[in-house]
Parts: C-alpha cells; sequence; structure tokens
C-alpha cells in the first residue's frame, strides 16, 4: 500500500502537471531548510562568542532565531512564488514586474515586522543590492565603466566608512555588528595579566 502511494506521488512529480503548484511547495520547503542551515550556525557562534547566560537561555536564544529565519524565509518564498505564479496566469505570461511587485508585497509583511533576523536579513541584501545596482548602472551603460580595479576603493571606502562610525557614533550601528567590533577594537586594548592578554579576551 506504501509503496503504491509513493509510485503514485512520484508520477505525478515527474509528470510535470501542476508544476505552479508544487514549485510553491517545495519553494516552502527549501526556505525553511534553508534558513535553518544558515541561521543555526551563526546564532551558535554568535551566542557562543558574546552572549553570557545560562545553558537554558542561550539555548532558548539560538533557537528562537534559528526558527524566525526559518519560518520568515519560508513563507517568503512560499508568497513570492505564488503571487508570480498567480501574476503570471492572470497576465498569460510573465512579466519583469511581477517579481518586485511580489517579493514587495511579500517582503512588506514577512520581513517588515521589525526584530534582530529580520533586520540582519534586510541589512544583508541592501548591502549586496547596492552592490549589483551598481554594476547594473555600468552593464547598461548609464555610467562608464571603469578603467581601473575599483574594488579596492570600494574596500577604502566602506571600511573608512564603518570604522569612523564605530569610533564616533556607535550607536547608530546594528548591535551585532558593534559587540564584533568592540571585541576586535577596544577589548583589545584592555588587559592586566598574560591571562587576558593572550588567553582569555576578559
Amino acid at each position: 500500500m506504501a509503496m503504491a502511494l509513493l509510485d503514485s506521488v512520484n508520477r505525478l512529480l515527474a509528470s510535470g502537471h501542476y508544476q505552479p503548484l508544487l514549485s510553491v511547495i517545495k519553494g516552502l520547503r527549501n526556505g525553511a531548510v534553508y534558513g535553518a542551515k544558515v541561521r543555526l550556525p551563526h546564532s551558535l557562534v554568535m551566542t557562543l562568542l558574546f552572549k553570557r547566560g545560562s545553558l537554558k537561555d542561550m539555548s532558548k536564544g539560538i533557537f528562537e532565531a534559528t526558527y524566525t529565519h526559518s519560518r520568515n524565509l519560508a513563507l517568503f518564498v512560499f508568497s513570492y512564488k505564488a503571487l508570480t505564479s498567480l501574476m503570471a496566469v492572470a497576465q498569460n505570461k510573465p512579466e519583469q514586474f511581477h517579481s518586485f511587485a511580489a517579493a514587495f508585497c511579500a517582503g512588506y509583511f514577512i520581513f517588515g515586522k521589525y526584530n534582530k533576523v529580520n533586520e540582519q536579513i534586510n541589512l544583508y541584501l541592501l548591502s549586496r543590492i547596492l552592490y549589483g545596482l551598481a554594476k547594473l548602472a555600468v552593464k547598461k551603460g548609464f555610467i562608464p565603466k571603469p578603467k581601473g580595479d575599483t574594488f579596492p576603493w570600494f574596500a577604502a571606502i566602506v571600511w573608512g566608512i564603518v570604522l569612523w562610525l564605530f569610533e564616533y557614533e556607535s550607536d547608530t550601528l546594528q548591535p551585532s555588528l558593534r559587540s564584533s567590533m568592540t571585541y576586535l577594537y577596544h577589548d583589545s586594548n584592555k588587559w592586566q595579566s598574560f591571562k587576558n592578554f593572550l588567553i582569555y579576551n576578559k
């Protein structure tokens, strides 16, 4: 009985029928798995490096961050794929603006609620799209292609601004970035003995 059911499911999946609907379901699955894969190690490392508290509290924080990332990414992929599919059906073909419109709506409702996980994801994407838009402007001819290597200048500007902000306007930076930079740049100014000079931070 179970084998017959599995064979039927496999035939349906291989047939190509219901492809838009099935891709929405697979997108939900992939969003949940990817979100957990990305967030769990990140939360674990950041908690071990920077958080203090009971094992129960730290474990709860790791679980909550992983769950939030996984759930939100799964819901976003599901919503985005469902909306783009519905718009393509309504207009008899996919259009470029469908991607923006679907992601705009899903982003507002899913990633628009403020929490630390959503803030980090949105900031990550912001850096990627600014970089992508600069490359697109060159590709489309809106700005001339640079004659030399611009990456060193890009790195110099990014690091110059972030360290200036950290040293003089640190309240404007995201807390996790501020914690990382405090560890790197300020904690390295403090020690009383060999133990907290090379073995431990504090």
